[in-house]
């Protein structure tokens, strides 16, 4: 019996960046072209074949030669830094696109989870879309009638079940989304980002019932930003790096590879220039930098001195109430704490059109040892709309030079733990 669930080979995604979308045909363009097939057969004018215009642009390669194999069973985890090709490999295996080399071969229902609203009908309902859902799957009514009750729990719609989908609020559509995607109990389940969206109550039940669904025996594909949801739901990790395939082994032994390596990491990004700048339509993330007491940008920290971190941006549409943050994960995948404005300047005001440059400053003996990656985020508030996350855009060393000054004393030993705070201390000696 072959126990291979997932096997691709050689996988290769090219797109033409900067070339001016063909329009996609409608039904009156088919039914007319249907209509006008055999003249043009006639005439020779005509192969079968849609004809478009020669392309002109810059080719990029989303992947390049990816090759690897999952088991029945297996749990997998697909880390690297956005634009590493991990959503595309995904799209490749949920039949959503094609490659463009290579192959891949499934053998199993898939279930996919790659986006808010992917496999649901705006027009149809809750209830609609679950059982056309569990149809997709082949899986008979009364199968879909076991689980319905169960799904509607989980993603907390009863009161919408009968709504058309397309008045839902993205939260709604996500848990209802991952409650499809769980309780249809496709043999292969694919999973993109989930976690990055949705409250901590909901995260949590998300982990819990992936974890359930793991124990259950069922393939899964998993790709996240999020490293202790990798270390502790997956088995296995695979690697990408630039679209390319550079490490697949043990869950903790990638994450650490990952995260020591940085990949390229380093004490400042910009994207000043870039027309791949992250943002949405009210604001763009243009540089992150991470900056010494003396105003110096550098990687290297000493444990005993402060450290600055600053992100530019620039706000297109005036009128929002803003809420730049940071979250500082270390080198095992722990967020360490988080970060928000709290500049007394702007707290509560909106923002006119222009550039921003928000500073947060951590006091020394602070940190401890090891590498810290910077995630830079804002949303808007009231209403809450994120316009960019962006996941380890800069990182640090933080070392200590053994003078005994610090909150390491004269211990030499390891110290455990995210934050080493040199804190005070009292001792009183009682005698006779």
């Amino acid at each position: 019996m072959n126990t291979t669930a997932v096997r691709i080979e050689g996988i290769g995604k090219q797109y033409q960046i900067g070339v001016q979308k063909r329009r996609h045909p409608t039904l009156r363009d088919s039914v007319t072209g249907t209509l006008k097939a055999p003249i043009h057969l006639l005439a020779g004018l005509w192969d079968g074949r849609p004809k478009e215009r020669p392309s002109r642009g810059e080719k990029f390669w989303a992947l390049r030669d990816v090759s690897f194999e999952i088991n029945h069973g297996e749990v997998v985890g697909i880390v690297g830094r956005n634009g590493a090709g991990k959503s595309t490999l995904l799209k490749i295996l949920s039949r959503i696109t094609e490659p463009t080399t290579g192959f891949a071969e499934i053998r199993g229902r898939v279930g996919s989870l790659l986006e808010v609203g992917t496999g649901f009908h705006p027009e149809l309902t809750g209830r609609e879309n679950i059982y056309l859902n569990g149809a997709i799957l082949g899986m008979k009514k009364v199968q879909i009638d076991r689980k319905f009750d169960e799904i509607v729990d989980f993603a907390e719609v009863e009161k919408f079940i009968d709504t058309p989908i397309k008045h839902y609020s993205s939260g709604m559509h996500l848990r209802l989304a991952f409650a499809v995607a769980a309780y249809l109990e496709p043999e292969i389940m694919i999973i993109d980002e989930v976690l990055a969206v949705g409250d901590a109550t909901f995260q949590r039940k998300c982990l819990n019932k992936m974890q359930d669904v793991r124990q259950h025996g069922r393939t899964v594909l998993f790709v996240s930003h999020n490293m202790p949801a990798i270390t502790r739901l997956c088995d296995r990790a695979i690697l990408l790096s630039e679209g390319k395939m550079v490490a697949d082994g043990p869950a903790t032994k990638i994450v650490s590879e990952y995260m020591d390596s940085g990949l390229g990491i380093g004490p400042v990004r910009e994207w000043l220039h870039s027309v791949k700048t992250p943002g949405g339509e009210i604001v763009r993330l243009l540089a992150v930098r991470v900056r010494t007491v003396e105003g110096e940008i550098s990687d290297v920290i000493d444990i005993r001195q402060p450290v600055s971190v600053e992100m530019e941006y620039e706000v297109l549409v005036s009128g929002y109430k803003l809420m730049p943050h940071f979250l500082f994960t270390n080198q095992d995948g722990i967020d360490a704490f988080s970060a928000h404005d709290v500049d007394p300047v702007w707290r509560g005001k909106p923002r006119p059109i222009g550039k921003y440059l928000s500073t947060v400053c951590l006091p020394g003996n602070l940190l401890t040892e090891g590498t810290l990656f910077v995630a830079a985020g804002l949303q808007t508030i009231d209403p809450a709309i994120r316009q960019f996350f962006e996941p380890y855009a800069v990182s640090f060393q933080v070392i200590e030079a053994q003078h005994g000054d610090g909150a390491r004393s004269d211990y030499m030993g390891r110290i455990t733990g995210v934050v080493r705070p040199l804190l005070e201390w009292t001792t009183i000696h009682f005698t006779e």
